[in-house]
């Protein structure tokens, strides 16, 4: 071989080797296959009004920013419309996976067979997307245990006991939006628990509002929640007849009802808070409990459900199948979506430093 013919061999050679060696290295510690610098993750939640909404988005885009994944984070303000909009523009832009936490889980059909004509996969987050066979996947808390932590803690705190004769106590009921799917099962598991005491008479509701569709609040706003509250008070609450408990669907309700009744002169010596449960653990709330307003909450640890999320996530983009440990509970009235559900966890004054304080959930600078 010929001297120069032997240099542009080693040359060759050794551009061969730098280029095998750099691609083995961008592959290493990339647990999606090599593709996540060139992958954008669409993340469209309802509003930043309630500030969990705000830590789920957070959490999630850290967590893939750290993966290594580009993020295209939306929050709709309660819009249907502009929710529809912010997805289907998300497609356009060619995001391969979608992470929807949805305003109302009826009104995303349309952008969710746009999604599936591109090709573009979908997560349902918190909130199951519904009528649609266009949903692949469902990440979320289990539903009707949150309502069953929170009327048992109600139960509890009354003394009520099966085949008992206690009380008859004064009961409200209040749900959250009822296009909001997680609704049916947060009251269904706090109705199937109550009913026997309010079938026996322990339990009474004076306004006799006890079916779902007589309770919802539009779009969990606490300002409205707050004026049935009022309402009820004056017309089912009247001379020396007080509530004793109030089913509250989550922590911004339960605010908006502990405003109504510091109006009505709750809250004194003479008219002590009723029980008041609640759903998120949020700061303002747990202030309510320490300071023996509001009673209880349902932690549900978003950082873990946005773990979940984007664990399915990059599962779904490497081709692997996402874990789940729901096969069946989760029919959405076009498909039953595979699903992988967290525990909710009762939270009340006895343990909320252990459980939401010592596990970093809330700084404890920010409480009272």
């Amino acid at each position: 071989m010929h001297a120069g013919g032997a240099a542009r061999l080693r040359t060759v050679t050794l551009a061969v080797l730098t280029l095998s060696l750099t691609a083995a290295a961008t592959g290493c510690g990339n647990d999606s296959g090599g593709q996540s610098g060139e992958v954008t993750v669409g993340i469209a939640l309802p509003t930043t009004k309630q500030t969990r909404w705000i830590a789920d988005g957070n959490n999630m885009e850290k967590l893939f920013k750290e993966q290594g994944y580009k993020t295209d984070k939306q929050y709709a303000e309660d819009s249907v419309e502009k929710q529809v909009e912010q997805v289907e523009a998300m497609i356009d832009r060619g995001d391969k996976l979608l992470i929807i936490g949805a305003v109302d889980g009826f009104e995303l059909g349309d952008a969710l067979q746009k999604a599936s004509r591109a090709g573009v996969k979908v997560i349902a987050y918190d909130r199951l997307l519904l009528g649609s066979s266009n949903v692949d996947y469902y990440a979320s808390f289990n539903n009707y245990k949150v309502g069953e932590l929170q009327a048992r803690y109600i139960i509890d705190k009354l003394g009520l006991k099966k085949g008992g004769n206690a009380g008859p106590y004064n009961i409200e009921l209040f749900a959250g939006d009822a296009n909001d799917n997680n609704v049916r099962g947060f009251f269904s598991g706090a109705m199937d628990t109550l009913n026997p005491f309010i079938e026996d008479g322990q339990l009474k509701v004076p306004s006799k509002q006890t079916r779902l569709s007589q309770v919802t609040t539009f779009k969990w706003q606490a300002d409205i929640a707050q004026e049935t509250m009022t309402t009820r008070l004056n017309d089912f609450y009247k001379g020396s007849s007080t509530v004793d408990a109030i089913l509250a669907p989550n922590d911004g309700i339960a605010r908006g009802l502990i405003k109504a009744l510091k109006k009505d002169d709750y809250g004194t010596t003479a008219k002590p808070m009723p029980i008041i449960t609640g759903q998120d653990a949020e700061t303002e709330s747990v202030n309510e409990i320490i300071a023996g307003e509001q009673s209880m909450t349902v932690y549900k640890d978003t950082r873990k459900l946005a773990e979940v999320a984007v664990k399915m996530a990059q599962d779904i983009l490497s081709g692997k199948q996402p874990e789940i440990n729901d096969k069946t509970g989760n029919d959405n009235g076009n498909k039953v979506v595979p699903a992988y559900l967290l525990a909710p966890v009762s939270v009340d004054k006895s343990n909320y430093k252990k459980l939401l304080v010592d596990s970093g959930y809330i700084k404890a600078s920010d409480l009272n």
